[in-house]
């Protein structure tokens, strides 16, 4: 089955351009390994607010890839650059254009 991960994190004001430059440094592995689809996205009603949407062939294609050597050294630079608020939402896909 499918899995999917969408979320939000908070940017400390006026980081957020530097944070979406992190996560979208280096996705080539992320494909390689079952990433679907990775997707960064803004509000122009909430401007430190990022939003993150992911399909993978599976949840362990996604643990594994918080693994990866780029995928740690993302999150290691983003984190300091974050407020600590995040929320997410996994689910199982069950059908849909894309899925």
């Amino acid at each position: 089955m499918t899995y999917a991960y969408t979320g939000t994190m908070r940017a400390q004001p006026g980081r957020r351009d530097d944070v979406i430059k992190l996560l979208l440094r280096d996705q080539s592995p992320l494909s390689e390994i079952g990433c679907r689809s990775y997707l960064v996205g803004t509000n122009d009603e909430h401007p430190d607010l990022i939003y993150v949407s992911e399909v993978w062939d599976s949840k362990q294609a996604h643990d594994d890839s918080l693994q990866l050597p780029s995928v740690k050294a993302a999150i290691a630079e983003a984190m300091p650059l974050l407020t600590g608020e995040f929320n997410g939402h996994e689910f199982t896909v069950a059908g849909g254009l894309g899925s």
